[in-house]
C-alpha cells in the first residue's frame, strides 16, 4: 500500500499517531509513506522513524520541485504547500498507479484495503463529502464551479495517477485561483472540488472522513443509526478537521477516544527547534 502525506515539522507528533495507527491496522503489510515537504531534514526523518517504529514502514522523503510551479500565485492563506497535494502525480514516482493521501491530524481505525483497491476507472480522486446537497449547490456557485461534483474534503484522497498525469495540466488551476482567489475559503479542496467535480468518486464519509461535526449531527438525528459505539465498530478512517484537535487541551467531543488509542504507542522525541503543532 502506498502512502501520500504533505507536512511541516509542526505536524510531526500527529503524523508519527496517523502512522502508528496505520500500520496498527494492517499488521505485517508492506507501506511505503511517500513524505512530500517543503522544509524538514534528516532529523525530521529520523525522529518519525523512532517514534512509529515498524519495520513494515517505510518512509519515502519526496522534495516539492520548486521549479515546477514557478508562477504559482500565493499569499499568506495560500501558500506553495497547497499545490502539492493537487499536483502530486507531477512529483511521484512515474511508475506509481495509484496512491492514497492521508492527512496527518487523522486516524486509521479500521483496514484501509476496501479503499485501497477501489475501481477508480478514468475519475481523477476518490473522496468523502461533508456537506448536503444545498450546500453543495452553494459552493458550486460560490467557486464558479466548472465541473459541479461533490464538494469533498480533501483529508483523503484516493489518487488515479495515470490518468492524473495524462490529463490534469496545470495552468488551469495557476488561472483559477489568481481568478478566484477572493472566494477561496479552503484553497486545495476548493480548487479540486470546482475544477474536477465530475472527475471525483464519492466516498462514504462515515466509514472513510468520520469526524466530530458528522457525529454530532448524527446524534441530534432521532432514530440515527450512528453513535459513538457504531463508529468504533465502523468508521475506518478518523478525522480532525477544523481547530478541534485531540493533541490540544480542551478538545470538544467524543472521538477523542480512537485518538488516544494510538497515541498512547507513539514515543515522539521532537528534533531540536520542534514547533508544537497549532
Amino acid at each position: 500500500m502506498d502512502i501520500l502525506v504533505t507536512v511541516n515539522r509542526a505536524y510531526l507528533y500527529p503524523l508519527s499517531v496517523m502512522l502508528k495507527s496505520l500500520v496498527c491496522q494492517h499488521p505485517g503489510t508492506p507501506m511505503r509513506v511517500f513524505v512530500l515537504h517543503r522544509s524538514l531534514a534528516p532529523a525530521d526523518f529520523a525522529a518519525l522513524e523512532r517514534s512509529v517504529d515498524e519495520a513494515a514502514l517505510t518512509l519515502v522523503p519526496v522534495a516539492a520541485d520548486p521549479d515546477l510551479l514557478p508562477q504559482a500565485p500565493t499569499t499568506d492563506r495560500y501558500p506553495m504547500e497547497m499545490y502539492d497535494r493537487i499536483f502530486a502525480a507531477f512529483q511521484l514516482p512515474g511508475d506509481l498507479e495509484r496512491v492514497l493521501y492521508l492527512d496527518p491530524d487523522l486516524v486509521v481505525n479500521h483496514s484501509l484495503d476496501n479503499l485501497w483497491e477501489l475501481p477508480l476507472e478514468d475519475y481523477f480522486f476518490a473522496a468523502a463529502s461533508h456537506v448536503a446537497k444545498g450546500m453543495e449547490k452553494f459552493n458550486a456557485i460560490r467557486l464558479h464551479a466548472e465541473s459541479p461534483g461533490p464538494y469533498i474534503n480533501s483529508g483523503v484522497l484516493l489518487m488515479n495517477l495515470p490518468v492524473l498525469r495524462r490529463e490534469q495540466q496545470i495552468q488551469p488551476v495557476l488561472d483559477y485561483v489568481q481568478a478566484h482567489r477572493k472566494s477561496l475559503l479552503l484553497p486545495d479542496q476548493d480548487v479540486i472540488s470546482a475544477l474536477y467535480g465530475e472527475r471525483i468518486l464519492r466516498l462514504n464519509p462515515w466509514r472513510y472522513n468520520m469526524t466530530e461535526r458528522l457525529l454530532t449531527a448524527a446524534l441530534l438525528t432521532p432514530g440515527h443509526p450512528v453513535d459513538l459505539e457504531w463508529v468504533l465498530e465502523n468508521s475506518a478512517i478518523v478525522h480532525y478537521c477544523g481547530r478541534n484537535k485531540p493533541w490540544k487541551p480542551n478538545y470538544l467531543g467524543k472521538l477523542d477516544c480512537v485518538w488516544q488509542q494510538y497515541a498512547h504507542l507513539v514515543r515522539f522525541q521532537p528534533p531540536e527547534e520542534f514547533a508544537s503543532p497549532q
